[in-house]
């Protein structure tokens, strides 16, 4: 009867190491694929590209101040 049981846990814990393994083969794959790096990239610039146009009009500040003057020879 131990036999038995030895032999079915021994049989089910192939099978589950088998599919992590080929899992994580087949995942891997996926996730380095050309497919899937173009899938994410269109995903992410179209989230940045509606983000743009909020982003430049709320940022940007209406006027500047003119840049610092350096002294000669400063810091060389």
């Amino acid at each position: 009867m131990f036999q038995k049981i030895a032999n079915i846990l021994s049989i089910v814990s192939f099978v589950l190491v088998s599919s992590v393994i080929g899992g994580g083969y087949f995942g891997y794959k996926y996730v380095t694929s050309e497919q899937f790096q173009n899938k994410m990239m269109n995903k992410v610039l179209g989230g940045v590209s509606r983000m743009m146009p909020k982003v430049l009009d709320e940022g940007l500040p209406k006027m500047v101040q003119p840049s610092m003057d350096i002294p000669d020879g400063f810091g060389i």
